[in-house]
C-alpha cells in the first residue's frame, strides 16, 4: 500500500516504515543522508553576493563573489577532492576490493583537509603531506579531520627545477607501500579539472542567467581555473577568464605564480585571457578590507583575487557582470593575519 505524504498535522499510514517516515520528512527539507550531500552541484550551487561598498563601478560593472566555503568541508578544494576519490573508486584504486588502502596527497591544506574528511565519512585512512609553511590551523584541523601528516621543509616547497619536496615526499610514501596508499596527485588528475567542468562553470553560468563576463580566480593546481574556462568559453568564448597571482616571494598558502606551475599539468594558458600579478603584500589587508566593508571574512587569497578584479575594472572602464572564486574564508589563517597585519593583536591580552 502507497502511502500519500503528510504533513506535519496528518498521522501516518500504519503500513509507512520508518525508513519511509524519514523519507519523507527529508523531502525538501535540506536533510541528506551523510555529510557528502551537502557537496555542491548546480542544483546545489555555493552562493553568490555581490560587492557592494567596495565596488569600483557599481553602475556598470556587477561584482560578484562566489563564496566557496560554504562548501562541507570549507573551501572550493572539496569540489576536487571529491571527483578524485570518485574517480579512484570507480578505477578499483580504493573501495571494498582495496580493504584499508588509504590516500597519501601532498597539500597546502585545503584539498587535504577535503580529501580527510569525504575519507573518514568513507573510512578511508588519510595521510597529507605538507610544507611547514602551511598555517597551523590547517595543519590540526587535518588532525581533527583523522589524517596523519607529513611536514616538510619549506626550502623543499618548491624546489626550482627539482618539483615540490611535498609531492616528493607522497611519491615516497605510495611507492613504498603500493598497498596502503593511492596517491591521486591533485596537480596531475584530470578528475580535478572535470570537477569544474561539471559542477563550478555550470553554477556560474545559471547563477547569473548567463550574463557573466568576467571570471576572476587564482592558480594552484590550476584544477579551477581550466575546469571553469573551459566548460564556460564553450558557451560563450566571450567570457574573460582572469587569473590572478601572487607576486614572488609570496606566503599565501595555495597560490603559485606562473614561475611555480612547473609541478602541475593542468595549467593550459591558452584558456587564460589575462594573468594579472598582485603584489603579496596586498592579500591580507585587502581581505580584511573585504570584512570591514562587505562583512565577508574572506582569506587571503580573496582578497589578492579582489584586489585584481578591482584594478581590472578600473583600468578597463569594464561594463559586465563579473564573478570572482573565494577560495576559502579567514578563519584558518588568524595567525597569519597577526603576521601580516599586526595591529589586530593590539588589545587581545588583558592590560596592567
Amino acid at each position: 500500500m502507497t502511502t500519500a505524504p503528510t504533513t506535519d498535522t496528518e498521522t501516518t499510514d500504519t503500513e509507512t516504515t520508518d525508513t519511509e517516515s524519514t523519507d519523507q520528512a527529508a523531502a525538501g527539507s535540506n536533510v541528506h543522508d551523510s555529510v557528502l550531500g551537502l557537496l555542491p552541484s548546480v542544483d546545489n550551487p555555493t552562493p553568490m553576493v555581490r560587492i557592494n561598498r567596495l565596488s569600483p563601478r557599481p553602475e556598470t560593472f556587477t561584482l560578484l563573489a562566489k563564496l566557496e566555503w560554504h562548501n562541507p568541508f570549507g573551501s572550493v578544494k572539496d569540489r576536487a577532492a571529491a571527483s578524485i576519490i570518485a574517480d579512484l573508486e570507480e578505477r578499483g584504486e580504493l573501495g571494498p576490493d582495496r580493504p584499508g588502502r588509504g590516500i597519501v596527497e601532498p597539500t597546502s591544506g585545503n584539498t587535504g583537509l577535503s580529501m580527510a574528511a569525504i575519507a573518514a565519512a568513507k573510512g578511508y585512512p588519510m595521510r597529507a603531506v605538507m610544507p611547514n609553511k602551511v598555517p597551523l590551523e590547517k595543519k590540526l584541523l587535518l588532525k581533527i579531520a583523522g589524517a596523519e601528516i607529513d611536514v616538510v621543509r619549506d626550502d623543499l616547497c618548491p624546489t626550482p627545477g627539482a618539483g615540490d619536496g611535498s609531492i616528493n615526499l607522497a611519491r615516497t610514501h605510495a611507492r613504498a607501500n603500493r598497498e596502503g596508499y593511492a596517491m591521486p596527485n591533485q596537480y596531475e588528475n584530470r578528475a580535478n579539472v572535470e570537477a569544474h567542468i561539471r559542477t563550478t562553470g555550470p553554477e556560474i553560468l545559471k547563477q547569473t542567467a548567463g550574463k557573466v563576463t568576467h571570471v576572476f580566480t587564482s592558480l594552484g593546481t590550476c584544477g579551477t581555473v581550466s575546469g571553469c574556462a573551459t566548460f564556460l568559453k564553450e558557451q560563450n568564448p566571450e567570457i574573460k577568464i582572469i587569473a590572478v597571482q601572487p607576486s614572488e616571494g609570496h606566503d599565501v598558502p595555495g597560490l603559485r605564480n606562473v614561475g611555480q606551475l612547473d609541478v602541475t599539468t593542468l595549467y593550459d594558458p591558452d584558456l587564460i585571457d589575462e594573468i594579472l600579478e598582485i603584489e603579496h603584500e596586498k592579500a591580507y589587508p585587502t581581505a580584511l578590507e573585504l570584512a570591514r566593508n562587505e562583512g565577508l571574512l574572506a582569506g587571503p587569497s580573496s582578497g589578492l583575487i579582489f584586489e585584481g578584479a578591482r584594478r581590472v575594472i578600473e583600468r578597463d572602464g569594464a561594463e559586465g557582470l563579473g564573478v570572482m572564486i573565494f577560495c576559502d574564508d579567514a578563519f584558518k589563517y588568524t595567525n597569519n593575519f597577526a603576521k601580516h597585519v599586526p595591529e589586530l593583536l593590539e588589545n587581545t591580552t588583558p592590560r596592567g
